[in-house]
């Protein structure tokens, strides 16, 4: 199990700093696999799940810090319209819960990081906030994978069960924060007729 748990920590450190890899997957397949092979183990799926997220994020706005938005906009972690002030209130009110909506949204966790980074939050105060916000994260997908573990009786099975869970959950989630396409233009209304021609 101990490998389990090197390999869950390099995977969500990895995904949190570059956004490619599925960390809520492995979240859930690793809670899936100590559900089979040592149910006690479970809560630390969860601790490490959430130390490698609080890790990578630190990483994430520790750069941002350093390299300000020239950096964030090299790396395609910022793109025009994302930071605004409303963003830097919420952070600075409500900066928990503003965190864990961000990390449970699709493609929401990166643009905060670097709002928070860019708008003076400090570094204590982000350490802090992004802490249970990081525990609540993980607990939620390990309890994808101990369903998919207590639903299944093979462990290969609960883990594909899990990952599978997590990407119809990711693509749900997508689907809501993606902003609804205009409405397509109306057509032109003719020219009136001029009864004198």
């Amino acid at each position: 199990m101990t490998a389990v748990l090197l390999y869950l920590l390099a995977a969500v450190l990895v995904g949190a700093v570059l956004p490619v890899v599925p960390t809520g997957a492995a979240v859930s397949g690793a809670a899936a696999y100590a559900w089979h092979h040592h149910p006690p183990t479970v809560p630390l799926v969860v601790l490490t799940g959430a130390a490698g997220a609080w890790t990578g994020d630190l990483a994430v706005y520790a750069a941002c810090r350093w390299g300000g938005e020239r950096l964030a906009r090299r790396l395609r972690w910022l793109r025009d319209g994302e930071l605004t002030a409303t963003l830097a209130a919420r952070l600075r009110t409500h900066a928990v819960p503003v965190l864990l909506v961000s990390r449970l949204l699709p493609a929401g966790r990166i643009p905060v990081l670097v709002g928070a980074a860019l708008t003076g939050l400090a570094t204590a105060r982000f350490a802090v906030a992004n802490a249970p916000a990081c525990v609540a994260w993980a607990t939620a997908y390990a309890a994808v994978g101990l369903a998919g573990g207590a639903l299944f009786a093979e462990p290969w099975q609960a883990v594909v069960a899990a990952v599978l869970a997590v990407g119809a959950i990711w693509y749900a989630l997508s689907a809501f924060a993606r902003p609804a396409a205009p409405p397509p233009p109306a057509p032109p209304s003719p020219a009136p007729v001029d009864p004198a021609r």
